[in-house]
C-alpha cells in the first residue's frame, strides 16, 4: 500500500511542483507587484512596509494555481474604519489595468488577475507580535515562523496535502468553503512530518484533535477545552490565544477524516484530481426528481450587491434561517444547500420529506401531574377555533388535534418572504433582493433554470447524488 501511495504522490508532484521557469516567472511578477504597491503607497503619502507573504513566500504554492499575496503593513495611526478605504485605493492604483475584484476577510482587500495569475493585495497593521489590531497583522509573523521549519521535502508534503484537500473540496478558509487554510496545512505538516502522517492522524479522529506545536498548554491541556470548543484545535504558534482551525466547518473536517480513511485503504489519483461532474440530461433529471420520493424546493432570486465573502455569509445565514422556519412549521428537512454564480443567480435548495402536509396534526399537552400547566393548556385549547378534536386524555396527558396554519411549503415561503423575510431571519442584503422579487420552484419546475445554467446543473447533479465521488474508489 505504501508503494501505491508513493507512486501516486510522485505523479501528483510532477503536476503541482513549479518548474524553474515557473518560479522565475512568479518571482518576477511578485517583485514587480511589490514595487508597484510600494510606489502607490508613496504616491498617496502612506508609509508602509511591503512584502510578499503566503505560499509564494514559503514556497508551498501549486504550479497549477499560483497565488501571490502582497501585504502592505500600514501605520497603526490609521483608524480601523479607514483602513479598508485607504488600502483599496492603494491596491487599485498598484493593479491598474488588471481585472479587479474586491474581497472581504475581516476588512476589504483587492484581488486582481495579472498575467493570468491571481494576486491579492492585503492591508495589515505594522505591529509587534501579540499587539494585533486586525487578523491579517499575524500573517508576516506566520511567514517568518514557517519558512525556517520547512525544508524542500516538507514543502512537497505541504503541496500534496493542499492538492488532496482541493480534490475533496475542503481546501480554502473563505466563507464559501469553510475549509483548511494554506497556513493550517503547513502547520499540520510541520507537526505530523508528512502528508501520509497527517492523513493517518485524522483517520483516527475520535471527537477531537488538538495540535499545540509550541507546547503552550503543556500540563494545562484542560485549559484548551475551556478556551476552544471546536472539534479541531491547532494553536497558532505566533498567538497562543488563537485556533488556526476555527474557520474549518465541522462538515469539512468530517469529509477530510472520511476521505483520509478511504485513501489510506485504497489509494487513487481521483482524490487529488476528481472526475468532472457530468450533468444529468434534462429528461433524466425529471425522472430522478420524480423517483427520489422526496420533494425539492428551490428559492431563486437575483443579484446581491456584495463581494463574494459577504454574499456567501448572507446566503448561509439565510439558508439556516429558512431551514429553521420550515422545521418550526412541521416540514421535515432532509438536507439543504445554497448555490450562487456570484453574479445574477442565487438558489437555496431544500429537500423535504413532503411539500404538502395533512391539514390536521396532533399536539400533545402536559401530563396530568403538572396541574398548573394542565390548567393553562385547557384555558388555551378548551374552546379554540383551531382545535379539530379534543382536548382529551391519552396516556396520562392532555392532547388536541389542531388545524395546521400552513400545509403547502411553497405558499408558506411566499407568505414569509413577500416582505423580504427579515422577521424570519433572512440576511439583510438578501432581504432587499427578495422584496424586489423571487421564485419558489417545486421539483421539476426547476428544469428551465437547470437547462440554461451549466454550473447550476453540475451542482444539482452532485446534490441529487448525495455521494462523495471518492466513494466510487472504495
Amino acid at each position: 500500500m505504501h508503494e501505491e501511495i508513493g507512486k501516486i504522490g510522485r505523479e501528483v508532484l510532477e503536476r503541482i511542483m513549479p518548474t524553474r521557469d515557473d518560479c522565475a516567472r512568479i518571482e518576477a511578477l511578485a517583485k514587480k507587484l511589490e514595487r508597484k504597491v510600494a510606489s502607490a503607497c508613496r504616491e498617496y503619502g502612506v508609509k508602509a512596509t511591503v512584502r510578499v507573504e503566503g505560499s509564494v513566500a514559503k514556497d508551498t504554492w501549486l504550479r497549477e494555481e499560483p497565488d501571490v499575496d502582497v501585504f502592505m503593513r500600514l501605520p497603526t495611526a490609521i483608524p480601523r474604519k479607514s483602513l479598508g478605504e485607504i488600502s483599496l485605493k492603494i491596491a487599485r492604483r498598484a493593479a491598474e489595468g488588471a481585472k479587479q475584484i474586491e474581497r472581504f476577510a475581516e476588512h476589504p482587500y483587492l484581488e486582481a488577475i495579472i498575467d493570468n495569475v491571481r494576486v491579492n493585495i492585503v492591508p495589515a497593521y505594522d505591529v509587534k507580535r501579540g499587539e494585533w489590531l486586525s487578523a491579517t497583522d499575524r500573517t508576516p509573523f506566520h511567514t517568518d515562523y514557517i519558512k525556517p521549519r520547512l525544508d524542500e521535502h516538507l514543502q512537497k508534503e505541504v503541496r500534496l496535502l493542499k492538492r488532496f484537500m482541493k480534490g475533496i473540496g475542503v481546501y480554502g478558509a473563505e466563507i464559501k468553503i469553510g475549509g483548511f487554510s494554506g497556513y493550517l496545512c503547513e502547520l499540520l505538516i510541520i507537526y505530523y512530518r508528512s502528508f501520509v502522517g497527517t492523513l493517518k492522524a485524522f483517520a483516527q479522529y475520535k471527537q477531537r484533535i488538538v495540535v499545540d506545536i509550541e507546547n503552550y498548554y503543556a500540563g494545562r491541556e484542560s485549559e484548551i477545552q475551556l478556551l476552544f470548543g471546536d472539534p479541531l484545535v491547532v494553536i497558532d504558534p505566533v498567538d497562543k490565544g488563537r485556533n488556526v482551525a476555527s474557520a474549518v466547518q465541522p462538515q469539512r473536517l468530517y469529509t477530510f477524516v472520511a476521505a483520509a480513511r478511504f485513501f489510506l485503504e485504497k489509494p487513487d489519483m481521483k482524490f487529488f484530481y476528481p472526475p468532472e461532474t457530468e450533468a444529468l440530461h434534462v429528461e433524466r433529471l425529471k425522472v430522478k426528481l420524480k423517483e427520489q420520493g422526496s420533494a425539492f424546493i428551490f428559492l431563486t432570486f437575483g443579484k446581491i450587491d456584495a463581494v463574494p465573502d459577504i454574499l456567501w455569509g448572507q446566503l448561509y445565514r439565510t439558508q439556516r434561517a429558512l431551514r429553521k422556519m420550515l422545521e418550526l412549521n412541521d416540514f421535515k428537512v432532509l438536507r439543504d444547500a445554497a448555490w450562487s454564480d456570484e453574479e445574477s443567480l442565487n438558489v437555496a435548495v431544500f429537500e423535504l420529506e413532503e411539500h404538502v402536509l395533512p391539514r390536521v396534526k396532533k399536539h400533545k399537552g402536559p401530563p396530568l401531574e403538572r396541574e398548573r400547566e394542565c390548567e393553562n393548556f385547557l384555558a388555551k385549547y378548551g374552546n379554540n377555533a383551531e382545535v379539530v378534536s379534543g382536548p382529551r386524555i391519552e396516556d396520562g396527558r392532555w392532547v388536541v388535534e389542531l388545524n395546521r396554519k400552513h400545509t403547502d411549503v411553497a405558499m408558506l415561503l411566499q407568505e414569509k418572504l413577500r416582505d423580504g423575510g427579515r422577521n424570519t431571519g433572512v440576511a439583510e442584503k438578501i432581504s432587499r433582493v427578495l422584496r424586489r422579487g423571487f421564485r419558489i420552484l417545486v421539483n421539476t419546475e426547476v428544469v428551465n433554470i437547470y437547462s440554461k445554467n451549466g454550473e447550476f446543473a453540475e451542482f444539482l447533479t452532485d446534490f441529487l447524488s448525495g455521494k462523495p465521488f471518492w466513494l466510487e474508489t472504495a
